[in-house]
């Protein structure tokens, strides 16, 4: 099978002069140890560099989402029952431990852990494909005027690419969330809603799903390119000129500043996520009738602010946490992340 891939040579200062054939024999396997070699001399974007990145950006996801699992358990409770909930991020917390126990901070941590470590594997390897795609087709000099066009492009094609297996993990964990004794773990949530509600019912949030990560996604990975520049351009430095630890640095500043503006663009679909998978939520209907019925109920400030705090302080620690790993894991296995250049500058 001859599949043809377009890549970057790595030789200055011209990285996007050719293309050349990938060719891939049906009977050749890539063994996990494979993601630890460099790529060959000269394609320094090839497939392997995709793989890299898709790898990297599903362990980052699942760590970061994993992690911070008690603080979403709150934000979802928050924002299905605002008024027993009602005394913050640390408050929701003891309530949550004083009725249930502490293990109930971390109900839904398997449907959480595996379902963003799959939708990682697509987002951050998808905006690295489609920005070094985009660059490609454009060049260096017209990529540049219009990366922050490259990024809002890439990052919403990755995700609604992720959005497709992420939304029936995302169902189980807040139907798990929402009702602690509708499953004992992630297989037996998936069959349980299978029963229920059919194959629809993982996809009831979909809609919403999109509206909040396309938004969120596009919002993060521009900010935090924006934010980067900025910051490297303050130091007077480019990104290869700094040591690791500095780029670890920079991707940590500029990841809390895009995931907090990110929390904020997404914030009105993540409540309605939220809440259309509570059962009866929405009244009987097409779930764009249910989706109008919650708004109409909650009210667009409701919508826009309940659980809004804790969502900014869960989605700028893990933002910084996913740019932060992504780099360390890339840097692991040998892979140096792309990077917009300005050839003017050299």
């Amino acid at each position: 099978m001859l599949l043809s891939v377009h890549f970057l040579s790595s030789q200055p200062p011209h990285p996007l002069s050719f293309h050349q054939p990938f060719k891939m024999a049906s009977s050749q396997i890539v063994p996990g140890a494979a993601l630890l070699a460099p790529s060959p001399a000269g394609n320094k974007y090839d497939m392997m560099y995709y793989l890299k990145g898709a790898a990297a950006g599903g362990i980052c996801c699942s760590v970061t989402h994993g992690a911070l699992c008690p603080v979403d358990v709150v934000k979802t409770r928050v924002q299905l029952d605002p008024v027993k909930y009602n005394s913050g991020l640390v408050g929701g917390m003891r309530k949550v431990v004083a009725e249930e126990g502490a293990m109930a901070l971390t109900t839904g941590l398997g449907a959480t852990a595996f379902g963003y470590f799959i939708q990682g594997w697509f987002k951050f390897g998808g905006v690295e494909f489609f920005k070094v795609q985009a660059v490609d087709a454009l060049g260096e000099e017209k990529a540049w005027a219009n990366k922050t066009g490259i990024y809002l492009g890439a990052a919403a094609c990755a995700e609604f690419i992720a959005d497709i297996f992420l939304c029936p993990l995302e169902a189980v964990r807040i139907r798990s969330v929402s009702d602690p004794e509708f499953c004992d773990g992630l297989a037996d949530g998936f069959s349980k809603m299978l029963k229920a509600d059919g194959i629809g019912g993982f996809y009831a949030g979909f809609l919403p799903i999109l509206a909040k990560q396309v938004p969120y996604t596009m919002a993060k990975f521009a900010v935090q390119g924006a934010a980067a520049d900025a910051i490297y351009g303050t130091l007077g430095k480019k990104s290869s000129e700094m040591s690791s630890g500095g780029n670890l640095g920079v991707s940590l500043g500029s990841g809390v500043i895009a995931g907090v503006a990110a929390a904020i663009i997404s914030h009105p679909a993540d409540t309605l996520l939220s809440k259309i998978n509570k059962v009866g939520a929405g009244g009987d209907g097409a779930m764009m009738t249910r989706l109008l019925n919650i708004a109409k109920e909650t009210g667009m400030v409701n919508l826009c602010t309940v659980g809004l705090l804790p969502r900014c302080v869960m989605i700028g620690t893990l933002t910084a946490g996913q740019f932060g790993i992504f780099d360390t894991v890339m840097n692991v296995l040998g892979a140096s992340k792309f990077h917009f250049h300005d050839p003017n500058s050299d």
